[in-house]
């Protein structure tokens, strides 16, 4: 009998080790990613005890972040804008915080999940996380 549950507990442990290697680590998340529709390059790097993340690459290099509910920033270029800073890591393969879409120019609570060492998932939230929106990344050649 004891022999039985310990080939069942090898075999849940070896299943549960497959499944967390396939998601990868939070430390996973940093590096430079593409987003598939636009195409264009955030990296994701440690600053202070957390993540941050900057795009790095635009289709248009002069873009400006127009959407900018603050007038004196909307002159800024999008190229090197830091959109998200100093998230906590949230679980063994997430980042929490504050995440800001140039497209609208409004800041969401966002969230980075790593699937894989290849993939990730940023996801934004507004009207206190009823209203979610997220996109796969991949990870680019760096």
């Amino acid at each position: 009998m004891r022999t039985r549950s310990l080939r069942a507990l090898s075999a849940v442990l070896c299943l549960a080790a497959s499944v967390s290697a396939s998601w990868g680590a939070a430390e996973d998340a940093f590096g430079t990613w593409r987003h598939p529709e636009n195409g264009s390059l955030v990296r994701l790097y440690s600053c202070g005890n957390g993540l941050c993340a900057q795009i790095v690459k635009t289709s248009n290099p002069s873009a400006t972040d127009e959407n900018n509910p603050d007038a004196s920033k909307r002159s800024r270029k999008v190229q090197g804008l830091v959109i998200m800073a100093g998230a906590k890591k949230n679980g063994e393969n997430e980042w929490r915080g504050r995440l800001y879409n140039r497209e609208d120019g409004g800041t969401y609570a966002g969230s980075i999940t790593v699937l894989s060492k290849s993939q990730i998932k940023l996801e934004g939230c507004g009207l206190g996380g009823l209203v979610c929106k997220g996109v796969t990344w991949t990870r680019a050649g760096n």
